[in-house]
């Protein structure tokens, strides 16, 4: 099997510990390489056509019912040679999914239960063979919790599911086991490609799914290496020198944005997955940490510290972040409109989160119709925005302050356009408002354009006037 693993940031947060009662959940999409063009897609609705869907990158064939809801995906542009990867969206039923979290299982829980590399269910069609068929977050968990009984695994993997009650966090971790968090109301959850939940109640199946032979299954095998208690990530998870430096800096930093005043060691192995801020988390606050780089530490590759220091953790947002996104679950808003995916296409540290309707079907041809290439027209929002990453941090101190103001800007733009869009779809249900969330979410499109090429123009004029190639000896010459 070719493996293309994702090397992800994710974010959760409990409708009680929001500043305005929504569920969020988030994940940067960290590719392969700095471009893998993606686009943003609605798959219609369908009834009475029982299907297949098929992977690209092993042999995996998964059987999906004879009835499937609209949703949305993030597809790879090249999606035959790199798979399909739909990455994250809304149904129809308001239900939200961002897959896949990369995550590595130790040797010891490999050699019992190996991943199911040619056949099992793997990144590239996780979403088509799951989002269209729920109706809850904790029916995504349970759905595809049997898809993995069924097919099994082919990677390891952390899934999100997302609604306006629930945020749960899935982690698929040998071919055939799995357990499943929900991210208790008042806390907020931060993880980054190591297995992240730790103590599983048994007894709380509110808060905890799982597989119905994971305990057997470490129980036989000898796998539980505590004297007491029972640590997901002990069990199952991996300690090693390369999480220390790629891993646990990111979930350290995400802690330290959402609890600052809370001590911790970026080299950790035992770093909380769910904690309580002593603040209402904002939407700004889960953008700041997807588009981090560990700014105001000795660790930020764009900063001051040593040249050592500037190159021992791997940052949060990079060149290889080809989306960021935010699924939100507003229960303030008609229903219809209650389900706001904000997505960067750029890197996130320089590009801004744009808002779309969950039940917007309707996409811009600017986002839905992303070429391999870049073609200087920049009529495709992928490109445009990834171009616009590329200049700020081509001259980072002269441009970034533009770039804030822009960025600024853009979120008091949208905090407008939703609080005037989302009341028109109030007494609609999900279809009816489609129309009317798409001409609005059209011209928010148009008008980002129009405001990021004016930017764009100005750090360019301006790039010119900072260019090296000069000599200044005579005016007159």
């Amino acid at each position: 099997m070719k493996k293309n693993l994702s090397a992800c940031t994710t974010v959760l947060v409990g409708k009680n510990a929001t500043i305005d009662g929504s569920t969020m959940a988030a994940r940067n999409d960290d590719t392969f390489g700095p471009l893998t063009p993606q686009r943003f897609v609605t798959y219609p609705a369908y009834h009475n056509q029982p299907n297949q869907v098929k992977a690209y990158l092993n042999k995996c064939v998964v059987d999906r019912p004879a009835d499937g809801y609209r949703y949305q995906g993030t597809p790879n542009v090249n999606y035959k040679t790199e798979g399909v990867f739909d990455e994250s969206g809304f149904n129809e039923k308001n239900v939200g999914m961002s897959a896949t979290e990369s995550t590595y299982s130790n040797e010891r829980v490999l050699a019992f239960d190996p991943l199911v590399e040619d056949t099992g269910i793997n990144e590239d069609l996780i979403v088509a063979a799951t989002l269209p068929f729920i109706n809850s977050a904790r029916e995504g968990v349970q759905y595809l919790g049997q898809l993995i009984k069924k097919y099994g695994s082919a990677e390891g993997n952390g899934v999100i599911f997302s609604d306006k009650n629930d945020v749960w966090y899935m982690e698929i971790i040998t071919g055939h086991h799995w357990v499943a968090q929900r991210i208790p109301d008042d806390c907020y959850a931060v993880t980054g490609n190591r297995i992240a939940i730790q103590e599983v109640d048994f007894n709380d199946p509110d808060n905890f799914m799982w597989d119905d032979t994971i305990r057997e299954f470490v129980a036989e095998h000898h796998l539980n290496p505590d004297r007491d208690g029972w640590n997901f990530r002990h069990i199952f998870g991996t300690a090693t020198v390369f999480d220390q430096h790629y891993n646990t800096p990111r979930q350290w930093y995400g802690h330290k944005v959402l609890s600052p005043d809370v001590e911790m060691d970026p080299l950790d192995f035992d770093l909380p997955f769910v904690m309580k801020a002593d603040h209402k988390i904002t939407l700004e606050d889960v953008e700041e940490v997807l588009s981090s780089h560990y700014q105001n530490t000795p660790y930020d590759p764009l900063g001051h510290g040593t040249d050592e220091e500037k190159h021992m953790f791997r940052p949060i947002s990079l060149n290889r972040t080809q989306n960021s996104h935010i699924l939100q679950v507003r229960p303030d808003l008609p229903e219809a409109a209650s389900t706001i995916m904000w997505m960067s296409f750029g890197i996130p540290t320089f590009t801004p989160y744009v808002p779309f309707f969950g039940n917007a079907a309707d996409v811009d041809a600017s986002y839905k119709n992303t070429p391999k290439e870049l073609n200087m027209n920049l009529k495709s929002a992928y490109w445009m925005y990834r171009a616009l990453s590329m200049i700020v941090e081509s001259h980072h101190a002269e441009f970034l302050q533009a770039d804030l103001d822009y960025l600024k800007d853009a979120r008091q733009y949208f905090y407008k356009w939703i609080d005037e869009t989302a009341p028109l779809a109030e007494g609609m249900d999900n279809n009816e408002a489609s129309d009317v969330l798409s001409e609005k979410t059209h011209e928010m499109v148009a008008e980002m354009a129009k405001r990021t090429k004016e930017l764009m123009s100005q750090l360019i004029m301006h790039g010119l006037e900072l260019s090296k190639l000069t000599f200044i000896m005579d005016k007159n010459l």
